[in-house]
């Protein structure tokens, strides 16, 4: 070999960039539906971000700078290439583009200005009104707390739905999961339950994060703007997605409103996070499985959907007091089909959570709404979470209601009826009726205890069932307006005393002489 050609490769080594690796820096070997194939990144990590390089030759700094970096999430490790989900535009990735490692695992930036905004699942806003300066960077994906880092679930979170607080209470902490066909409600009291934290006292007000999993952006904006309305947006973070987005954005959206949560929870804050929907994330997550080319399971689903689903809903806890006593309350929602509770993603998460919300069609169709099924809603946790003045008043109505489902069904068979069993039916039908409620209609848990303890106390008895409602009304009113002192004592000490029953039962006998009207001549 010449003295020259010897000399030029001399040369040619000295000019090498070192400095990128050859494990560090892949070629795109393939793409399609959203789904890169690279070759060269032999060190790759699970779940790591890489970015695809424009091949201007910018240092990596450079390209991560960039506003319109395009980035991938490696999902698959295979033995010559890694599997790369395109984090955005992918009709954007071709064939030969360079792509490089960044070293770190997939996270979302996050910061207190991140309340009241509308962000994406990678933390950037979306709701026009600019950027979010960074306060840190939290995993999308992390292990959750073990069991000696937890504390027990003893506070309650207040839905403002009668009907839940009374009989199927949430406690701070808890995974209590809203069940039921389309349009049966679920979503609405997802937004009470945000809507009614206005009520709990500032300090104790937890931060509340929606997730939309590829909801209509008309529904998502409309959410928004009922949020705003009631004053809830302050406190509230949405994560939002919609059904025009790629798929791998869509099995981000739960993970990244847990990232968001987990910044809070560990500075001591509550935190309420509701995942809508769960059905629609495991649809996403077929959908890229099954374009990762991993083996379709039951019902098309791959294997690990219940891991997926159990390690994003584990991250719900209620730390102990020597790590601040911050929780995070999860509200995960799924959508069956016909009322079909044994599918394979219902269950699923029926097993994963504490307690189910199962919301009946008929029942809603009857025009009883919220349309909560008593007979199989359960919550295996809040009951210990709940106050002292609710637990006292709520034991009753359950039974009340258990007894009059049973008579219900009797009763289309038995044309002759005893009298005891027309009052129970009628006491029953008044109950039904006072756990109505209206839309975006939350009631804080002090009134609440008040109208169910005048429905215990016999407030209904001579009134026909029509008047129901309007008797709980202005009953209310009435409380508000004479007896104030009631409400303020229950909200401050949380619990029903002798003191409290005794100016209830005189408020209670004072309203049924100055409103006669509202109940039969009987009375």
């Amino acid at each position: 070999m010449s003295t020259a050609i010897i000399d030029r490769i001399k040369k040619e080594i000295e000019n090498l960039d070192t400095t990128a690796q050859p494990e560090e820096v892949g070629v795109v070997a393939t793409v399609g539906d959203g789904i890169a194939e690279i070759s060269g990144l032999s060190k790759a990590q699970m779940m790591e971000m890489v970015v695809f390089d424009d091949g201007q030759g910018k240092s990596l700094e450079e390209v991560l700078s960039n506003e319109d970096a395009l980035y991938g999430l490696i999902l698959n490790l295979e033995e010559d290439v890694v599997k790369v989900v395109v984090l955005g535009e992918a009709d954007r990735v071709k064939e030969g583009m360079t792509v490089r490692r960044t070293g770190r695992l997939l996270s979302i930036p996050v910061s207190e200005e991140i309340v009241g905004r509308v962000v994406n699942p990678l933390g950037e806003a979306i709701d026009g009104k600019g950027a979010i300066k960074n306060d840190k960077e939290m995993p999308i994906e992390r292990v959750a707390y073990g069991v000696m880092d937890r504390s027990g679930v003893n506070e309650p979170i207040h839905t403002g739905i009668k009907a839940i607080d009374s009989m199927i209470p949430i406690g701070r902490g808890q995974r209590e999961l809203i069940i039921g066909d389309r349009q049966t409600g679920k979503t609405t009291i997802a937004i009470d339950t945000i809507i009614n934290q206005k009520y709990e006292p500032k300090e104790k007000r937890p931060i509340c994060i929606y997730v939309a999993v590829g909801q209509k952006r008309s529904k998502t904006a409309s959410i928004m703007a009922k949020l705003e309305e009631a004053g809830a947006m302050e406190y509230t973070t949405i994560v939002a997605t919609s059904a025009s987005e790629a798929s791998p954005l869509l099995f981000l959206a739960p993970f990244a409103g847990a990232a968001i949560g987990e910044y809070f929870m560990e500075q001591g804050k509550d935190v309420l996070v509701v995942f809508d929907d769960l059905s629609k994330h495991a649809n996403a997550y077929r959908q890229m499985s099954l374009l990762l080319r991993r083996p379709p399971g039951r019902e098309a689903y791959p294997g690990d959907i219940f891991y997926l689903h159990s390690r994003l809903l584990e991250r719900s806890a209620k730390l102990s007091q020597e790590l601040g006593g911050g929780s995070i309350t999860a509200l995960p929602v799924i959508e069956t089909q016909e009322g079909d509770v044994s599918a394979y993603i219902p269950t699923n998460v029926i097993s994963i959570t504490d307690g189910q919300i199962f919301l009946d069609g008929d029942l809603f169709n009857k025009g009883i709404r919220p349309a909560l099924d008593v007979g199989i809603s359960v919550s295996r946790v809040g009951s210990s979470a709940q106050t002292k003045a609710m637990k006292k008043v709520s034991g009753k109505i359950r039974l009340e209601l258990a007894q009059f489902r049973e008579l219900e069904a009797f009763m289309q068979f038995a044309s002759d009826l005893d009298d005891d069993t027309k009052a129970r039916i009628e006491s029953g039908r008044k109950y039904v009726e006072l756990l109505k409620q209206g839309q975006n209609d939350p009631m804080p848990f002090y009134k609440q205890v008040v109208s169910i303890y005048a429905a215990n106390s016999g407030i209904f008895d001579n009134a026909p069932v029509e008047n129901t409602t309007k008797i709980e009304e202005t009953f209310l009113e009435f409380i508000e307006r004479d007896r104030k002192e009631i409400l303020t004592t229950l909200e401050e000490g949380r619990e029903l005393t002798d003191e409290v029953v005794a100016k209830l039962d005189t408020a209670i006998t004072d309203y049924k002489d100055a409103h006669a009207t509202h109940y039969n001549e009987a009375a």
